[in-house]
């Protein structure tokens, strides 16, 4: 493997390879609440991960299944959910988005974008090669203008963002899934800072916020992250921050923005499939997190 590749086999990194595994594998179901054509190329793409599973039917237990069957269709259904957001932004009139520890995600191909818009990728150069390379092997093109952003978001990376063409002026979209529970206390405060500085009235936020349960609490021996850690090495619970977690939706509050939070649960309810609560359910606490800088969005 190059080093790119060997950087994203590894750590955080490796959390965008599961997540991609995960939309291959919704992609693939009958039901499926989203499809990504390409996310199976990137799980086939490295030696140490072309073993994982891309279809459910490959899953011995299947949808009892912790890690590629209930996690796995809960980032089909986080993935479906700002996938619908994006798309109504963009169909109200928004034409800059952001994505914010992008991975790899593809919305800029795969979404049916309006003329006009460019998309924003932010993340670790290694990451962003990595998915580059994937992506010129397949012959990918389409969708939106894609501007990959390389920089680390715990460091000063808006300064490469406008030497991308970012437009300060313009109303964004931006994007933060799943990055802030790895960020420092510190770190996240920080970036609400700069989005609220390089925010137009009527830009946006959506993010996802999580809550952990103390040292010892049921959830953090559960099957789902023991699974992760024993199976395929992820072992999300060393790289989620320890730190407590800033209200990030109150902060933006403070600044002017109106913030609403919804439980992934509805979203299940709403699209009649996805993850329901269990006992001691890790996704119990989580939140997604929709942000509006007056103005807001029709």
């Amino acid at each position: 493997m190059t080093t790119a590749e060997e950087r994203v086999a590894a750590g955080v990194s490796r959390t965008a390879l599961m997540v991609a595994a995960a939309r291959a594998i919704e992609s693939n179901r009958d039901d499926a609440l989203a499809v990504d054509g390409y996310a199976e190329h990137f799980v086939r793409a490295l030696p140490d991960t072309e073993g994982w599973p891309l279809r459910i039917e490959d899953v011995a237990d299947g949808d009892a299944d912790p890690l590629w069957g209930r996690l796995a269709r809960y980032f089909g259904l986080r993935t479906r959910v700002f996938d619908d957001h994006l798309t109504r932004v963009a169909r109200a009139g928004t034409r800059q988005f952001v994505l914010l520890g992008a991975g790899l995600d593809t919305r800029a191909l795969r979404l049916d974008w309006p003329s006009g818009c460019t998309v924003f990728e932010v993340d670790h150069e290694h990451v962003l090669a990595f998915k580059q390379r994937v992506l010129d092997g397949l012959g990918a093109s389409g969708g939106a203008a894609r501007a990959p952003v390389a920089a680390d978001l715990r460091g000063t990376w808006t300064p490469r963002l406008v030497e991308a063409g970012f437009d300060p002026a313009a109303p964004t979209a931006w994007l933060a899934e799943g990055i802030f529970m790895f960020l420092s206390r510190a770190a996240e405060r920080r970036l609400v800072r700069e989005l609220d500085r390089l925010s137009a009235p009527g830009s946006g936020l959506a993010f996802e916020f999580k809550t952990f349960p103390a040292d010892g609490a049921p959830v953090r021996t559960g099957p789902l992250y023991t699974v992760a850690r024993k199976r395929i090495g992820v072992d999300l619970l060393s790289l989620f921050n320890p730190d407590p977690r800033p209200d990030s939706a109150t902060d933006l509050a403070a600044r002017g923005w109106t913030a609403t939070s919804r439980a992934p649960f509805e979203f299940t309810r709403e699209h009649g499939r996805g993850p329901t609560p269990e006992p001691d359910d890790p996704l119990e606490d989580n939140r997604w997190i929709f942000a509006e800088k007056r103005g807001g969005w029709v």
